[in-house]
């Protein structure tokens, strides 16, 4: 839905994400980013978790990690899978295929509801009725013209549990979403300080933010994921702030090795740390932020004085 991306870029609601005013011409029709395409496969694979993610929130010594990025990092598992299918798509009808996983200008959510995956929610996340909205979204590209599959239709109704379980209120009104105090846009998208009327309501999210997934009433049907790789790894579930605000570079790479939150970096990551660090309102750690009021990164040094000024005041 060009018009929707227009409004969306015209608002500025996607702050720093320069790439997507780039590049939003290539996401008007899947013609345009491969001529050759005749028809786009659209597949969803559920990583709804064993634990409620929510749970998380009300441990102020511990950071709360996206679901997605509590494990492996998911483009990896979901390329591999949608190579085997497009090989035997091509053994089977012949033609060519491209397969897409999230690091390309694909509109995967209105193609997803155009193919009958779910359709975009109030939160504007694709919803299921089959599987909620936790669940990775993947394309397959083809020459081949293969039959169409109906789309399917809106079923949020009157409810806006996502709209209200939002700690920012970045939604401004439904199905619109104003990244730019968007914690999940704040943590990994964002550059530099973040603003300070925003740095409270952050709370201990660290890395991403599932408040307004975890709300819907659709995950009632969700079963939970089979791939063990989308299952949380124990130093994820609930990692003690203090121990991640003291890694060096090497450390955060080590950590997080082969996991999303390695493409953030060190000091965007210890950064977010140190904002949960400050709304922890335990006074014990105040020194670990002093620690790093002088970190060579300007956005950590500021994250960790701010720590200290609120701490310093319970």
């Amino acid at each position: 839905m060009p018009e929707q991306l227009a409004s969306f870029l015209a608002r500025g609601y996607h702050g720093q994400m320069s790439w997507l005013e780039e590049r939003a011409h290539w996401r008007a029709a899947p013609q345009v980013l491969w001529p050759g395409a005749q028809t786009v496969i659209m597949l969803a694979e559920s990583y709804t978790p064993q634990h409620d993610p929510r749970a998380i929130l009300t441990q102020s010594e511990a950071g709360a990690i996206s679901v997605y990025a509590q494990n492996r990092d998911y483009h990896d598992t979901v390329k591999k899978r949608l190579k085997r299918l497009a090989r035997w798509l091509i053994a089977e009808g012949g033609g060519e295929v491209k397969v897409f996983v999230d690091t390309a200008p694909v509109p995967e959510k209105p193609l997803g509801q155009a193919a009958g995956l779910g359709w975009q929610g109030k939160h504007t996340n694709l919803v299921s009725r089959d599987l909620g909205n936790w669940f990775f979204i993947g394309s397959v590209f083809t020459t081949l013209d293969l039959p169409v599959d109906a789309a399917e239709v809106d079923h949020c109704g009157s409810c806006r549990a996502c709209l209200t379980a939002c700690p920012t209120e970045a939604f401004p009104a439904p199905y619109q979403l104003d990244a730019r105090r968007c914690i999940s846009y704040l943590t990994i998208e964002h550059k530099g300080p973040v603003d300070l009327g925003l740095r409270s309501k952050m709370g201990n999210r660290i890395y991403g933010c599932d408040d307004c997934l975890a709300a819907c009433p659709w995950n009632k049907f969700a079963v939970t994921a089979q791939e063990i790789r989308y299952h949380a790894r124990d130093d994820l579930l609930a990692p003690a702030l203090a121990e991640l605000a003291v890694l060096d570079d090497a450390q955060f790479r080590s950590m997080f090795s082969g996991s999303p939150i390695k493409r953030i970096g060190r000091d965007r990551f210890v950064r977010n740390v140190l904002y949960a660090i400050g709304n922890s309102g335990q006074g014990r750690l105040r020194a670990v932020a002093q620690s790093l009021c002088a970190d060579p990164d300007p956005a950590v040094a500021d994250a960790a004085r701010w720590a200290v000024e609120r701490l310093t005041k319970k």
